[in-house]
């Protein structure tokens, strides 16, 4: 209620009721107030009620929510269903508009307000998650893959004539996908592997340049968050030979927000070199549905370049569910759960390399690797050629959800190119392994209850490993999946 409405209101209760109910709602105001003038994340987060209130606020300042509206065009937020409405807390617009998703829409201020306000939070988290000169972003309803796509478009028009991308390679099919589907021809370098570790090939980066001519390459796609023993890129040197050869440079950091070291070496390759825009999921950064991805970068006019090269009109679903986590977590609350995340990074290691010593294998040495481990699995390879693939089953059996177990000599042919050793980055890993990831949320639980399951399965298969008749003793609903 306004002023005026609270004044009238004296006149049924006692004022003094009246007034104290004033006062709390000019509590919740007073927060709203803040965002509207600072537009960064609020250090403390808010109550669902005054997430609620301001959520309301801005769906009244949509047509459709006109109490006196008539719509008589072909988009006019007509919603069938009031649990369709109530999902979306009435805010049926959308953003953007048909030749701009970063416009304002006439229809919807209140949408309009939310994707501006957006935008500015999640820049202000982009920041004290470590990369403190970043420009601009946006927040758009797509995965980190059709995104990335979204930039390398944007660059077509930019360099007509070029028609390769460097890519050291990542063995993820939506990054080598996000290449082709922009109608560009991925170039793909291998790793160089580092006692354990899967490294970025500098010399074959350039050589790649030199044989193909920069101006022939549309951009260098480098990659930070991995899953190990694969770790982030040298960001550093390939943005420094991107601004020495003129060459854009396109950055996957799909979930690497929530990794400081990740995000440092995004700050550091836009100090000393180029890096032009750099993509993160919202779901595996912010704990949101999947469906969304931030486009970041430091060039401002780039950025609103990408913008508007977006075709038509977008969902505001993923701006709603990133603003409504980041308002009730505030920027403390994320910061605790980014820590949190670092801490159990480390028990998940000290695990796993506990369990691993107890069964004959070791974890891999992979220290550049901020977020993901990996435990050799060399006595499973030993026993049997299935032993590994059945691990994998066995633990998605028993509701271990997000383990990678990596066998040897996979083939993947994704387009017109086959990879060798598909999901482990590179052609002949030394041995096959099993990946567990340390992401922002899990819980020491998580870990706790995952150790005690991989040595369950890892036990039964010695067990199975060691029958006279060699046969095995994995139901066969197990090795179903």
């Amino acid at each position: 209620m306004n002023s005026e409405n609270f004044t009238i209101s004296e006149r049924i209760v006692s004022p003094s009721y009246i007034r104290q109910g004033s006062q709390a709602r000019r509590s919740h105001e007073q927060l709203i107030r803040h965002l509207l003038e600072q537009g960064k994340c609020p250090e403390e987060g808010w109550s669902e009620s005054t997430v609620e209130l301001f959520l309301n606020e801005l769906a009244v300042m949509d047509s459709n929510n006109y109490l006196g509206n008539c719509g008589v065009g072909e988009r006019e937020g007509r919603v069938a269903s009031s649990l369709v409405a109530r999902r979306h807390y009435r805010l049926i617009h959308g953003i953007g508009r048909s030749g701009d998703i970063a416009a304002i829409q006439p229809k919807a201020a209140g949408s309009s307000l939310l994707n501006k306000l957006t935008n500015s939070v999640v820049l202000d988290v982009l920041k004290l998650a470590g990369v403190r000169s970043v420009a601009s972003c946006f927040v758009v309803p797509m995965a980190t893959g059709m995104s990335l796509t979204l930039c390398f478009l944007t660059l077509r028009h930019r360099r007509p004539k070029a028609r390769y991308i460097i890519w050291p390679r990542i063995d993820q099919k939506s990054c080598f996908k996000s290449m082709i589907t922009a109608g560009f021809e991925p170039v793909v370098v291998e790793n160089v592997l580092e006692g354990d570790e899967l490294r970025t090939d500098l010399e074959a980066v350039k050589r790649k340049i030199e044989e193909l001519g920069a101006e022939n390459v549309l951009c260098v796609h480098s990659t930070t968050s991995c899953f190990a023993p694969r770790v982030p890129d040298r960001l550093e040197e390939l943005a420094a030979l991107c601004a020495e050869t003129d060459i854009p440079h396109i950055v996957n950091n799909a979930y690497g927000v929530q990794s400081s070291k990740c995000m440092h070496l995004i700050q550091q390759g836009a100090r000393v070199g180029r890096i032009d825009a750099f993509v993160q999921s919202l779901d595996k950064n912010f704990m949101v549905p999947v469906g969304g991805a931030i486009i970041a970068g430091f060039d401002e006019a780039f950025i609103q370049e990408i913008s508007k090269m977006y075709p038509g009109r977008a969902s505001a679903s993923p701006s709603l569910d990133v603003l409504i986590t980041l308002l009730t977590l505030g920027a403390s609350g994320y910061k605790k759960y980014l820590s949190e995340r670092k801490e159990i990074y480390s028990f998940l290691a000290q695990e796993l390399k506990t369990l691993a010593s107890t069964h004959g294998e070791r974890l891999l040495h992979t220290p550049h690797n901020p977020i993901s481990l990996a435990m050799s699995l060399d006595g499973l390879q030993a026993g049997s050629d299935k032993a590994v693939t059945q691990l994998g089953s066995m633990l998605f059996t028993r509701q271990v959800s997000g383990a990678r177990v990596i066998p040897l000599g996979k083939e993947q042919t994704i387009g017109s190119h086959t990879f060798r050793g598909f999901m482990s980055h590179s052609e002949s890993y030394p041995c096959p392994y099993l990946n567990a990831a340390s992401a922002v949320g899990i819980t020491r639980e998580d870990v706790t209850t995952c150790m005690k399951r991989l040595d369950k399965c890892l036990k039964t298969l010695k067990k199975d490993r060691g029958a006279t008749d060699g046969s095995s003793t994995i139901p066969h609903q197990w090795l179903s999946h």
